[in-house]
């Protein structure tokens, strides 16, 4: 890889692992610390994501226009300061604004991380999203299994942790990215962008509107081990610690089953062959879910979890920079980040509600039907793309 991709890799990994200090342990902090039902909970997260929505849209049309070291700083700064006051101010009241004003300003970054990672190496095509992806989960498994041990002498710590490692990442964007902003602007004026030649704008789109509508249904459903999942474990008697080292085993087996991925992906070469795929994954790991009450089936309803979030998670923002037209790379990884954030904000309200109301059988009978959707949006999106492509060629 590019040496500048390795740069975006160990930044993404050390902001993801201040972060993951923290969002595993929000829904716990909230109800078991504070006392404050799921159903809050997943309201005060549901504001959190709509926040990420409006940073990841202004984070990737900032990209377009601006740099991406002033976008990231921009950014960065503001949840660096909520960070920072929520070390010494974090009852209820202050720890849900600035978890919103959190959720805005690290929205910013991500869809500039990727699209920055597209666009100085547009040859690396797939590998260059899944290296942000694994750097992102290996942060994930770091900032989890530190975390939940942390947290068992206190949550105070992890609010300090959190802000430190923003204030690292912070530092390098400072150091190190206003020479990947140059080498952007080389890259773009040297390569030709792989586009859809004879595709209307309007079309590729509508494309992404499709994908990313099965992208929603994956992330609702996903964001229930961060939510009603978690507090479940905890009723179920599982601690803290074994509650994050679930989250390491996701971020670990993410890094270390690389091999596996590229086995998949070399045999199965059409991306919209790898989504049917993984989502079949998906679902088989929240069948098993249904029935775990001890640590053990839930670790190995990760790991099927896992494995599946490989091989779909990555191949959206793939499709989006292939989709996308020149000067929208930016525009179109917003959207794509911004309906991982919707799901993050729906899933949690969603699953609250539910289980507040009925119990959490109900909920994963709910998910499973709702899993269903990424057959068709995946099967459906292109279909336009490959009728305007058709007759240009004809």
């Amino acid at each position: 890889m590019p040496r500048y991709i390795w740069l975006l890799a160990i930044a993404t990994t050390i902001n993801v692992t201040g972060a993951s200090f923290l969002w595993p342990l929000n829904t716990i902090y909230m109800h078991n610390e504070l006392g404050k039902s799921l159903a809050f909970a997943g309201f005060i997260l549901m504001f959190n994501q709509g926040a990420s929505i409006a940073g990841n849209m202004i984070g990737g049309a900032l990209f377009d226009k601006l740099s991406a070291s002033r976008t990231i700083l921009i950014g960065m700064s503001i949840a660096f300061v909520a960070s920072v006051t929520m070390c010494f101010y974090h009852t209820i009241v202050p720890y849900s604004i600035l978890l919103v004003l959190i959720g805005f300003g690290a929205g910013m970054t991500w869809p500039v991380m990727f699209a920055m990672a597209g666009s100085v190496w547009p040859e690396g095509g797939r590998r260059a999203f899944n290296a942000i992806y694994v750097a992102q989960n290996l942060g994930v498994a770091l900032g989890a299994s530190i975390g939940g041990y942390i947290a068992s002498f206190s949550f105070n710590y992890i609010f300090i942790a959190n802000a430190t490692l923003f204030a690292v990442f912070l530092l390098i964007v400072l150091t190190s990215f206003r020479g990947m902003d140059k080498e952007r602007d080389r890259q773009m004026h040297t390569t030709i962008i792989k586009q859809n030649k004879g595709v209307k704008n309007k079309s590729a789109f509508t494309a992404l509107f499709l994908l990313c509508g099965g992208f929603l249904v994956c992330w609702i459903a996903y964001s229930q081990w961060q939510s009603t999942i978690a507090s479940y474990t905890q009723d179920l008697g599982i601690g803290l610690e074994q509650y994050s080292m679930l989250w390491a085993i996701n971020g670990f087996l993410i890094v270390l089953g690389q091999p596996l991925l590229k086995l998949i992906t070399d045999r199965v070469t059409s991306t919209k062959k790898q989504i049917y795929i993984g989502n079949s994954i998906i679902i088989m790991a929240f069948a098993i879910t249904m029935f775990a009450e001890a640590f053990t089936l839930f670790a190995v309803s990760m790991v099927i979890l896992t494995i599946g979030e490989m091989i779909v998670w990555p191949a959206i923002p793939t499709l989006a920079n292939e989709l996308a037209p020149k000067g929208r790379i930016g525009f179109y990884q917003g959207i794509v980040n911004s309906v991982g954030a919707a799901g993050r904000m729906i899933g949690p309200l969603l699953g609250g509600v539910i289980v507040d109301l009925y119990n959490i059988q109900l909920l994963f009978f709910v998910l499973l039907a709702l899993l269903v959707i990424p057959y068709f949006t995946t099967h459906l999106y292109d279909r336009n793309l490959t009728k305007e492509q058709s007759s240009q060629t004809s």
